[in-house]
């Protein structure tokens, strides 16, 4: 599967954005699914997970309540809704899957595929 996402932007602190990623050249049913980010001159971080049916999510701690992620497989999009954005939520954020990870992988190495980042800045 090939990975696209979009939806990146400036925000002012508090507001929301809504990032997706769709999957083409295989059906994303098949695959679990991950949101990272990377913000500069640090590492990249594991954000959130979703399952292969989407019923399963799980979590960073730094992102429970603010975070939403949700797949539709019948569009082949995985969304991260992000609210009460932060500055410090700032960063170059992507879509991972990978088709024989467990649910809930919560490690860059469980996932082979990669999209482009989509970048997020948040000014305070």
């Amino acid at each position: 599967v090939q990975l696209q996402a979009s939806g990146g932007g400036t925000v002012q602190a508090g507001g929301s954005l809504r990032l997706s990623c769709v999957g083409s050249g295989d059906a994303m049913r098949n695959y679990v699914m991950a949101w990272f980010r990377q913000a500069p001159g640090k590492e990249r971080e594991f954000i959130a997970t979703v399952s292969r049916g989407g019923s399963s999510t799980d979590y960073a701690d730094f992102v429970k309540g603010r975070f939403t992620i949700s797949k539709d497989n019948a569009k082949n999009t995985v969304h991260l809704q992000m609210n009460m954005l932060e500055p410090e939520d700032t960063a170059v954020y992507c879509c991972a899957a990978d088709r024989f990870s467990r649910t809930g992988a919560a490690t860059q190495n469980a996932y082979r595929t990669w999209g482009q980042g989509t970048q997020v800045t948040v000014s305070s």
